[in-house]
């Protein structure tokens, strides 16, 4: 009857450890499952978080697909304005082309007509320079014959005095017909002299009105010249403008069409055959251009491989969208395996729990005799919130375990400990030094909780107590004998007590 109860609580103790392992092992699968969850939840969010930032790209792409289209439209009717204006471009040039022939033969007329001019003034003015000369000779010659003039005056005033001297006094007859015959001679001279100021002043009179009217004539042809020069000018400056206009004008053309080839991939040729956009005909052209212009710098660049990324995108949404759902499906999966695993932690925890609490009870009265000790939670409404230990030895009121000595906390700590083991026996124990800070009485005490123990399981002591050693059943131990090394010794004390 015995042995069959041996036998039976053999195999309670075998079926309570292999419970305790899978207690164990689903402890593990839960705590890897719970990482397993955290690990599946970050790659969730991070997944949501990507799909939100696609999602906003895909609206994003749609709404440039959108704008596309519609900037597809306004391109085909800005390809038909340009068209267009690129026709009214030609013609405008070729009209500019001929206006600059024409204006180029007119230029070559009065380049001839200024050159006649040139040469006719050049003609005038070594006339004027002759004329001048003359002029200025003429002067030399009537000042010489002022001056002779007077001198003859002069000398017609002294002989007019010699003669009324002559005629006051008496005079010698040769000194009298020398005196006529030099007064003849004055007179003769004086009358040459005058005859020839005649001619001079005459002479004078006539270059003098050459002179005026070639100046006259000088002054038309300088007038004529400055106002062909300014003709000349004002036509050369408008060949100017005309051949900036018309180089604006080509580069206009060909920007026009690169324009048209690069927006609408055509030629100038069938953009200028497309047909004319349906625009009212008394509109603006210019002004619907610029507006166009404008809403096409307000849309910023294009993307043209918007529409491959678009179905690119939308392909990796869809792909997402089933890894999303998936996902999802799993964690709800994941979140009952949670909610039955918490129940059950918390089930076998309060279970665990009330018997540890009982037996740490049991096992502080055990040490500590007619002491009062309890393992309460911090929060009774929160398991994870924490354990408090209340330990009162016989004799003292304490609020801590800080104000215990060092003996009582081990006794403590050795209570709490022993009713771990029992609440959750393991058939292996392994104390190192446990009892090195307890006296001898204590040590007795906690001796006979080891004993009670060694009934249901093993236990393996590390200590330098003498009287731990004395209730072992096997010892363990290393020396070394002098001059060799160190040698692990054993000694079966139950076969020393049996054979003593």
């Amino acid at each position: 009857m015995i042995e069959s109860a041996e036998v039976a609580l053999e195999e309670a103790r075998t079926d309570l450890a292999r419970a305790t392992s899978i207690h164990t092992a689903a402890k593990r699968d839960f705590e890897v499952s719970r990482d397993a969850e955290r690990v599946a939840l970050e790659e969730l969010e991070s997944e949501e978080a990507g799909l939100a930032g696609k999602t906003e790209a895909m609206s994003r792409l749609q709404k440039s697909v959108d704008v596309l289209e519609g900037e597809n439209l306004r391109l085909t009717a800005r390809k038909k304005s340009l068209a267009e204006a690129a026709i009214d471009r030609d013609r405008q040039s070729i009209e500019l082309e001929s206006r600059l022939s024409a204006l180029e033969g007119e230029e070559a007329e009065r380049m001839k007509v200024w050159e006649e001019l040139e040469a006719k003034r050049i003609s005038l003015a070594a006339e004027s320079e002759i004329a001048r000369s003359e002029w200025q000779d003429s002067a030399t010659r009537l000042r010489a014959t002022f001056e002779r003039k007077r001198l003859l005056e002069e000398r017609q005033v002294r002989i007019d005095g010699d003669l009324e001297r002559l005629e006051a006094g008496s005079v010698a007859v040769a000194d009298v017909e020398v005196l006529e015959k030099i007064d003849g001679y004055s007179k003769a001279s004086v009358e040459i002299l005058q005859r020839r100021l005649t001619e001079l002043r005459e002479r004078q009179s006539s270059l003098r009105a050459a002179s005026s009217s070639t100046v006259s004539e000088l002054d038309k042809v300088r007038s004529e010249y400055e106002e062909l020069r300014n003709t000349l000018a004002t036509s050369r400056e408008r060949s100017s403008v005309l051949e900036v206009r018309l180089t604006e004008l080509r580069l206009k053309r060909e920007s026009v069409v690169e324009s048209v080839r690069r927006d609408a991939d055509e030629g100038i040729e069938a953009t200028v055959d497309s047909p004319r956009p349906d625009y009212p005909e008394d509109a603006d052209l210019s002004q619907l251009l610029e507006e166009k212009s404008a809403q096409l710098r307000r849309l910023g660049p294009i993307n043209p491989l918007a529409a491959a990324e678009y179905a690119e995108l939308e392909e990796r949404h869809t792909f997402l969208a089933d890894q999303l759902a998936d996902i999802e499906s799993s964690r709800a999966e994941l979140r009952k395996v949670i909610l039955a695993l918490e129940g059950e932690i918390q089930t076998r925890f309060e279970e665990a729990f009330v018997e540890v609490a009982e037996a740490f009870q049991r096992y502080f009265s055990v040490l500590f005799p007619g002491g009062k000790g309890r393992i309460r939670l911090e929060d009774p409404d929160d398991p994870s919130s924490g354990l408090l230990i209340d330990a009162q030895p016989l004799g003292k009121k304490v609020s801590s375990m800080t104000l215990l000595s060092g003996g009582e906390r081990s006794l403590a700590a050795l209570a709490f400990l022993f009713s771990i083991f029992e609440a959750r026996p393991s058939p292996f124990y392994v104390l190192d030094e446990v009892e090195a800070a307890l006296d001898d009485s204590n040590l007795r005490r906690f001796l006979r909780i080891v004993d009670e123990f060694r009934q249901r399981a093993q236990l393996m002591i590390v200590t330098h107590q003498q009287q731990t050693v004395e209730a072992a059943d096997v010892l363990y131990g290393v020396t070394m004998e002098p001059g060799g090394s160190s040698t692990a010794v054993r000694k079966d004390m139950t076969k020393v007590g049996v054979s003593s």
